[in-house]
């Protein structure tokens, strides 16, 4: 098998990701627009809550043990099929796939680390894509597990690749599990699509994989059980694991509501058949929940100005901590959901794109997931906890803004960037990465190599409008802002 083709291989597998990543969002209901006063719990900084605030109440979680959590979430097979194992580690062959990650246990030794292998019930051994695929990345030379994968590539063809590697087998059993992986990875391949190399395409996702099951026994149809999402993807950034210790509930547009664990685990909807498969799985999730409640960001590794630092908190406190919080030993996360029409950032995501319609919200909430948690999602979006923020470039939930800065300066935000998909290549001053001013949009690049690589915020769900509230301050002023956020 040459080269090329193994590398084929391999980024057809990788396409393939859990529908835990992202959110999930689907037919909202609206945010009050209302002017009164919401008590959010945070101390008074004089800060004035936007119009429509919405408080998001906590609910009761199932504990869990977080060390043996991430043994589970590095070692266990939760996505239930997947690619036969020596095919797997042919097509992988030499190639570097960054660092791997501690606590590995029998054949996910020396594996990538967002595959985990595991033998099926039939006795194959087979690898699949598991929550890592999204939910780890790498930021000052260092693999960071709950931090969003920034450099993923989903405008490729996942279904071709995955048939190719079909060919290379010969064992009844063998093929028996590749074809079940094969159907689901044909499925959706349609529906996973993105215009641009960075964003996920989770939500999209979900609803393919809902469309093909029954909600009661949650087996699979070969044919779509309802009608399947448009194939235009309406991106999403992966946010870090965590902002999940602070939030009360899931997902940019508050959807995940009651039990985390088990909004969680639908990752395995790609290939758990069965309610006892998923009652399985969902036993150990709680634990898997805790260790990503006990994360903690990555420290900012560079130098601060300590006394700048102190003067941006003031100015953070008095306009961003009503929606962000505060911070230290007394700080306080508000848990809000804003409306649209106020936040103002692009508001497919969250006014109901025809993808997220009432069909996938009663899917979920009639199925084994919904006995103790539901999808709820509002016409909003949640303004996020900011802990380890320096880390998390791009910004906004599609990632439309490339850097702090222009977060809170939405003059000069660009139409159109592109920038280098290396993890190093940061901007200290500005917290995010150093990015290019694209000339041309999508429409006028013909090169498609080229046209991925380019963020086009004039199409659909793309825009980078919205959240003006750091327009008014002076250059000054957002230099402090920006120089307290490396402290958090």
């Amino acid at each position: 098998m040459s080269r090329m083709n193994r590398t084929s291989v391999i980024a057809g597998i990788l396409l393939v990701m859990s529908v835990a990543c992202g959110s999930n969002t689907v037919e909202p209901t609206d945010v009050a627009t209302s002017d009164v006063a919401v008590d959010t719990g945070a101390p008074d900084t004089g800060s004035t809550l936007p119009k429509g605030a919405q408080v998001l109440p906590a609910e009761p979680q199932r504990d869990g043990d977080p060390a043996l959590g991430y043994t589970q979430l590095v070692n266990e097979g939760y996505v239930h099929c997947g690619m036969p194992y020596w095919v797997f580690k042919m097509a992988m062959g030499a190639q570097d796939f960054g660092p791997e990650l501690p606590g590995r246990e029998g054949l996910n030794v020396g594996l990538p680390f967002m595959f985990n292998a595991f033998t099926t019930e039939s006795g194959v051994d087979v690898v699949a894509p598991t929550c890592l695929s999204c939910h780890a990345g790498v930021i000052n030379g260092q693999l960071v597990v709950g931090l969003g994968n920034a450099l993923q590539d989903f405008t490729m063809d996942t279904t071709g690749p995955a048939q190719m590697a079909g060919g290379l087998l010969t064992d009844p059993k063998e093929i028996a599990e590749w074809a079940k992986w094969n159907e689901r990875v044909q499925a959706i391949g349609p529906y996973i699509k993105t215009l641009t190399v960075g964003v996920n395409p989770a939500d999209n996702l979900a609803a393919a994989l809902f469309a093909h099951r029954d909600p009661e026994t949650l087996a699979w149809s070969s044919e779509p059980l309802r009608e399947m999402p448009p194939t235009h993807v309406v991106p999403v950034d992966v946010p870090p694991w965590w902002r999940m210790k602070k939030k009360t509930t899931m997902f940019y547009t508050a959807a995940g509501r009651g039990d985390h664990a088990r909004i969680m685990m639908t990752a395995s909807t790609l290939c758990t058949d069965t309610v006892e498969e998923a009652a399985a799985i969902d036993a150990y999730f709680p634990n898997i929940r805790s260790y990503i409640e006990s994360i903690e960001p990555p420290a900012y590794p560079h130098p601060v100005d300590e006394a700048l630092a102190e003067s941006g908190k003031e100015v953070f406190e008095a306009v961003c901590s009503g929606c962000h919080g505060t911070y230290g030993p007394e700080g306080v996360y508000p848990n809000l959901i804003i409306a649209t029409d106020e936040v103002g950032t692009d508001p497919l995501l969250a006014t109901g794109a025809s993808q997220f319609a009432d069909t996938y919200v009663d899917w979920f909430n009639d199925s084994f997931y919904g006995e103790i948690a539901r999808l709820e999602p509002v016409h909003g979006y949640v303004p996020p906890p900011l802990d380890g923020i320096w880390a998390t470039p791009p910004f906004f939930h599609n990632g439309s803004v490339p850097t702090i800065e222009l977060v809170l300066d939405s003059t000069k935000r660009p139409k159109y960037w592109t920038w280098s998909f290396d993890p190093s290549d940061y901007d200290t001053d500005a917290l995010g990465w150093n990015y290019t001013f694209s000339l041309i949009g999508h429409d006028l690049e013909s090169d498609p190599g080229k046209r991925k690589l380019i963020y086009d915020t004039t199409k659909s769900g793309y825009g980078k409008a919205g959240h003006t509230y750091g327009d008014a301050l002076s250059p000054e002023e957002r230099a402090a802002v920006i120089e307290y956020l490396k402290t958090l």
